[in-house]
């Protein structure tokens, strides 16, 4: 390969993703152990299911992964955007986790690919939180005043990594004898440290909610998780209880034998005990652990329309989803697609367009299940203007609507 050729964003994405994947894998001693077995029960459904390639090619699937990190800033979500933006992943989606039934105090865009061309070269997303510091329903003017004299005074990202991302992203690609270097600087951003933890900082925020400490309680952010696709999440699992790992007790998202998979199911291993190192009130070191991060794994189905998604809604706020699916939804593609409740290409039923994106509820769920306690959230009233013209002024670039991209790739010609 000659050193001067240029590597195209996807590539440069596959890479990313794959890096991680091998970081992560080293960091969680449990992650390998998911993705093996999702890879083990995707091989076997595929043979007895052959009609589930229609949700995807064996490669996709397998190779599909999504992280998720959170910042603590609008300059730092600027930063990710740029460094992202070098991927070719773009913000789609506006997710506010403060108002999901497990609270969770940041509010969240997915930066992934956003047409069918480069989602098929390879889908990677990376769900992006940001936590709500002007909710006073979490943090008094005290707390936020100090948290946000924390926030102003860390970097997350190296000032060349995010000049170097703005020029690749502007060029389309970067020369093949820098790539290996420009994937590997970013993938270290997103390592998990080693640098000692200020103990009672930490704590008076983890007080107030998990996340908020584990987004303005430390120097830098990390991957909170890596997800694959699994085609079977029932199976899946059923297979990772009887190997001894403890999952978290439900799968989040529709219900299970609901007929045409839909939207997104989501489950995950519980979050482990990491050693972490912590620095006392009087400057003394010592080791500790923290439960912060855990392997989720999903289950992606075709993507509902507007109308689809107010019937989902309306079958998940019944007091059984799973009784109450039936009275939704009906079973097939065929039916899905003659009453235009989800995507398809061309109107035709064979050819689902599959759901990228992520749903608040079981964001917040998957976040829940894995913490020691809900957010504290007092009975203040929320003037914090957080919104999707926030976070689009924030990120500085306009958020992608999820509804317009399915729509556009359901126009294409089947």
């Amino acid at each position: 390969m000659s050193p001067s050729r240029n590597i195209p964003t996807w590539q440069l994405r596959a890479r990313f993703a794959a890096a991680l994947s091998a970081m992560y894998g080293a960091e969680v001693p449990a992650y390998p152990t998911l993705v093996a077995v999702s890879a083990a029960v995707n091989a076997e459904h595929l043979a007895t299911h052959p009609q589930a390639r229609r949700l995807g090619s064996a490669d996709r699937v397998t190779a599909e992964r999504h992280g998720a990190i959170r910042v603590g800033t609008a300059r730092e979500l600027r930063e990710v955007a740029t460094l992202f933006a070098a991927f070719g992943m773009h913000p789609v989606g506006f997710y506010d986790l403060r108002e999901a039934p497990s609270p969770v105090p940041v509010i969240s865009t997915a930066f992934r690919p956003t047409t069918p061309e480069e989602l098929s070269r390879n889908p990677f997303r990376m769900f992006t939180s940001v936590l709500a510091t002007d909710d006073r329903r979490f943090f008094d003017a005290g707390l936020r005043a100090r948290i946000q004299n924390f926030l102003a005074r860390r970097a997350l990202f190296d000032p060349e990594l995010i000049a170097w991302a703005r020029r690749v992203g502007a060029d389309g690609g970067c020369p093949a004898a820098a790539a290996d270097e420009f994937v590997a600087r970013a993938v270290a951003a997103f390592a998990l440290s080693r640098d000692p933890i200020d103990k009672a900082w930490y704590e008076e925020l983890a007080a107030v909610s998990a996340v908020a400490a584990d987004i303005a309680g430390v120097a830098t952010t990390h991957l909170n998780h890596l997800t694959p696709r699994v085609l079977d999440i029932d199976e899946l699992y059923r297979r990772m209880t009887a190997a001894g790992v403890a999952m978290i007790d439900a799968i989040q998202g529709p219900p299970a034998g609901s007929g045409t998979a839909v939207l997104l199911r989501q489950t995950s291993f519980r979050a482990l005990a990491e050693p972490r190192r912590f620095r006392r009130v009087d400057g003394t070191v010592h080791d500790g652990t923290l439960r912060v991060r855990f392997g989720e794994v999903e289950a992606r189905g075709v993507a509902l329309t507007p109308a689809g998604r107010q019937r989902y809604d309306a079958a998940m706020a019944a007091p059984d989803p799973a009784a109450a699916w039936h009275l939704h939804f009906p079973g097939t593609d065929r039916e899905l697609a003659a009453q235009q409740l989800a995507y398809y290409v061309g109107g035709d039923p064979t050819k689902p367009v599959v759901y990228e994106d992520f749903l608040p509820a079981s964001a917040a769920g998957i976040f829940r299940s894995n913490l020691d306690g809900d957010a504290r959230r007092t009975a203040a009233d929320d003037d914090s203007g957080y919104s999707p013209q926030w976070l689009a002024g924030a990120l500085d670039t306009d958020l992608r609507d999820p509804y317009a991209l399915y729509e556009k790739a359901a126009s294409c010609p089947p």
